[in-house]
C-alpha cells in the first residue's frame, strides 16, 4: 500500500469515528439513555465535534493535530460513564471509548504520514531563498 493510500485511509477513519462520535452522543442523550426522560441539554456536548467536520474534510493538518488534544476529553466522559453508569449507558460509554481511540489513532497516523512526505527543507524549517 502506497503513502497516499494509506493517507487517504487515516483520513477516513478519522472522518468515520468523528461522524460516530456526533451520531452516538445525539442518539445516547436523546433517545437511547438519556439523563432524564425525552432527552437532555447533555445532548449539546457533540457541537464542539462538529467544528472539526470541515477541517479533517478539507484534509487541514492543523485540524488533525488540535482533533487529537481535545478527543481526550470524550475519551475521558466515556471512561468515567462506563464505570459510573448503568446499562445501557455503560455500553454506549464504552463505545464512546472505542471511538475516541480510533480518532486519536487516525489523526496521530496521519500526521505522522504527512510529515513523513514532506521535503526535507519543509520539516527542517528552511525558507528558500
Amino acid at each position: 500500500m502506497n503513502k497516499a493510500n494509506q493517507i487517504e485511509m487515516t483520513r477516513l477513519l478519522a472522518l468515520g469515528s468523528l461522524a460516530g462520535l456526533i451520531v452516538l452522543g445525539l442518539a445516547w442523550e436523546m433517545w437511547l439513555a438519556p439523563i432524564r426522560p425525552g432527552g437532555s441539554l447533555l445532548a449539546l456536548k457533540v457541537l464542539p465535534l462538529v467544528i472539526p467536520l470541515a477541517g479533517i474534510w478539507k484534509n487541514r493538518m492543523y485540524t488533525y493535530r488540535w482533533v487529537s488534544l481535545m478527543v481526550w476529553l470524550y475519551f475521558t466522559e466515556g471512561v468515567v460513564r462506563a464505570w459510573s453508569d448503568r446499562p445501557p449507558g455503560n455500553y454506549l460509554a464504552m463505545v464512546e471509548v472505542l471511538l475516541c481511540l480510533l480518532l486519536f489513532i487516525a489523526c496521530a497516523q496521519h500526521v505522522r504520514l504527512r510529515f513523513k512526505n514532506l521535503p526535507s527543507a519543509a520539516v527542517a524549517g528552511d525558507a528558500a531563498p
